[in-house]
C-alpha cells in the first residue's frame, strides 16, 4: 500500500512545496559528503585509544549496526515517504508522542552536525594560520554553509559530488603512501625515531583481532564511530525532493552506508598497521589527529595541501548536514509542532526552508564556545535514539499492524533484520559517553516539558500534517 501525498490540515495547498529533483547519484554524493570519508583521519586517535588499537574492527561493528538500521530506514521510507525521517516514522508507526520525542532527539543530532564540521575546519585553519582568532573562521564558515543552502538542494548536490570525488582521491593517495612505507618495513615508530627497528607487514590480522582485544573496548570505539556514519540516516529527510522516492531512496541510504564503511575499514586497516601501539606516542592531541597523521605519512607539504582541501570537505559535510536539519525543522513546522509561519515556510523560488536555514546558521556560531569531543558524543546520543526507534518502527508497522509475518521472507525482513539492528544499536548504547548521556537526558526532559505544553498536559496528541 502506497501512502498518498501529504496535505495540510486545512485542505489548502501551501504556497510552495519541496520539489522532486534528486536522482540516485545525487542522494549518494550528498550522503557521502555528509559522512565525509576523510573524517577517518580525525577520529583515528580517539578510537584507537578506545578500542585498544583495533580501529577497523570498531568500524566493522558500527557498520553492521548501521546496515541493519539502513534496511529499516528503507522499509519505513517505502511506507512513509516523508522528509520527517524518524520523526514521521515513529509518529505514524508507534505513537504521535513517541514520534515527537524521537524528532526532538534527532534535532540534537542534526543541529550539532554542522557545528562539528565548523570545529574541524577551525582545527585545520588554526594549524595553517595560528595567529588568526578562531572567531573569524567560525563566523565565516557558518555564513558560507548558510549561503550555499539558500541556493537550493540541487546546488548542494552538484557541489557535494565534486568534493566527494576529491576526498576519495586523497584517501587513495594516502593509502598508497602508507603501503609503500609498510612494504619496506617502516612504521610511524621508525619515522619518528621511537624505535630503532619495528618490522612492518602489509598483511596481518592484528588490526582486527589480537591477544589484547576486548569486546567492550571495540563497542566503545564503535559508539564513537556512529558519528562517522551520521549522514546516511539524514538522507531520509530528502524524501520529498527525490524522484521515485520509494525505490531510489532506500537503495541510496544502504549504498551510502556500505560505501563509506568499506572505505573506512580499508583505510584504517593500513593506518593501524602503520601506527601500532598507544596513539598518544604519535599524536599531540588524540582527539584531533588529522594534521599529525598527514605530516608523519606524507611530510609537511602533503599535510598543507590536504589540510587545505580538508577545509573544503568538512564544509561540504556541514552543508549537507545543514540541509538535513532545516528540512526536519520544516516538517515539524508544517505539522504545527513548531511555529508553522516560521518553520513551515518555503521560499517560492528555491523551494528551500529559508528561515530554518538561517536559524541553523545562527546556532552553528555556538561552535566558538565548545570543543569537538563533547559535540561528537552528543551527536551519538541523538543518532542512537533515532536508530533504535526506526528499527522498532519496522516491527510495529509491518509485523504488528499489518500482520506481515506469514512467510519466511516477511519474518526476516520485518522481524529478524530490525531486531538485529535494534540489538546492535543497543550494544552501542551500553558504551555511550556518560556526559553525553547526561546532557541527552536533560535535552529529553526539555522535550517532554514542551510536548506537555503542546498537548495541554498530554490530553491530546501533538498536531500532525494530515493525509487526504
Amino acid at each position: 500500500m502506497r501512502i498518498p501525498p501529504l496535505t495540510n490540515t486545512s485542505g489548502t495547498q501551501p504556497a510552495a512545496s519541496l520539489q522532486k529533483t534528486l536522482l540516485l547519484g545525487h542522494i549518494i554524493v550528498i550522503g557521502l559528503a555528509y559522512i565525509q570519508p576523510m573524517t577517518l583521519f580525525d577520529t583515528f586517535g580517539m578510537v584507537s585509544e578506545s578500542s585498544i588499537q583495533h580501529v577497523p574492527t570498531s568500524y566493522l561493528f558500527a557498520l553492521l549496526a548501521v546496515l541493519f538500521t539502513a534496511l529499516s530506514y528503507g522499509n519505513m521510507i517505502k511506507r512513509y515517504p516523508s522528509s520527517g525521517s524518524a520523526y514521521t516514522y515513529v509518529q505514524r508507526a508507534i505513537h504521535p508522542n513517541a514520534g515527537f520525542m524521537v524528532g526532538w532527539s534527532s534535532l540534537l543530532d542534526y543541529i550539532l552536525s554542522p557545528m562539528v564540521n565548523i570545529l574541524l575546519a577551525v582545527i585545520y585553519l588554526s594549524d595553517i594560520f595560528p595567529s588568526v582568532n578562531h572567531w573569524v573562521w567560525v563566523i565565516g564558515l557558518a555564513g558560507l554553509t548558510t549561503w550555499v543552502n539558500l541556493r537550493g538542494i540541487k546546488f548542494v548536490a552538484n557541489l557535494s559530488g565534486l568534493i566527494v570525488f576529491f576526498q576519495l582521491l586523497v584517501i587513495a593517495i594516502f593509502i598508497i603512501l602508507v603501503i609503500k612505507q609498510l612494504a619496506v618495513g617502516d612504521t610511524a615508530m621508525n619515522t619518528l625515531g621511537l624505535a630503532q627497528t619495528h618490522n612492518a607487514t602489509l598483511w596481518s590480522s592484528d588490526p582486527f583481532w589480537s591477544e589484547h582485544v576486548k569486546v567492550g573496548a571495540l563497542i566503545s570505539g564503535a559508539t564513537i564511530l556512529c558519528f562517522s556514519f551520521t549522514g546516511f540516516d539524514a538522507l531520509s529527510s530528502l524524501a520529498e525532493e527525490t524522484k521515485d522516492t520509494e525505490k531510489v531512496l532506500p537503495r541510496a541510504i544502504f549504498l551510502t552506508a556500505l560505501i563509506s564503511g568499506i572505505v573506512f575499514i580499508i583505510a584504517t586497516y593500513f593506518m593501524q598497521l602503520y601506527f601500532p601501539g598507544n596513539p598518544s606516542q604519535y599524536f599531540e592531541d588524540v582527539n584531533a589527529t588529522q594534521p599529525d597523521i598527514l605530516r608523519i605519512v606524507g611530510g609537511e607539504f602533503f599535510k598543507s595541501v590536504v589540510l587545505s582541501f580538508a577545509i573544503v570537505t568538512v564544509m561540504a559535510s556541514g552543508i549537507s548536514a545543514h540541509a538535513g536539519v532545516s528540512r526536519l525543522m520544516y516538517v515539524m513546522g508544517r505539522d504545527g509542532v513548531f511555529n508553522k509561519k516560521f518553520f513551515g515556510k518555503l521560499d517560492p523560488k528555491t523551494a528551500a526552508p529559508t528561515f530554518n536555514i538561517l536559524l541553523v546558521g545562527f546556532i552553528a556560531l555556538a561552535a566558538g564556545f565548545t570543543d569537538l569531543d563533547h559535540v561528537v558524543s552528543l551527536i551519538s546520543f541523538g543518532a542512537l535514539t533515532a536508530f533504535s526507534f526506526v528499527n522498532l518502527c519496522v516491527i510495529s508497522q509491518y509485523a504488528l499492524r499489518e500482520g506481515r509475518t506469514k512467510t519466511p521472507k516477511d519474518i526476516v525482513n520485518y522481524v529478524v533484520i530490525p531486531m538485529l539492528g535494534f540489538i546492535a544499536v543497543g550494544a552501542l548504547w551500553l558504551q555511550i559517553d556518560h556526559v553525553a548521556l547526561k546532557w541527552g537526558i536533560i535535552w529529553g526532559v526539555a522535550g517532554v516539558l514542551f510536548l506537555g505544553y503542546k498537548t495541554k498536559g498530554f490530553k491530546t496528541h501533538p498536531p500532525q500534517y494530515k493525509q487526504d
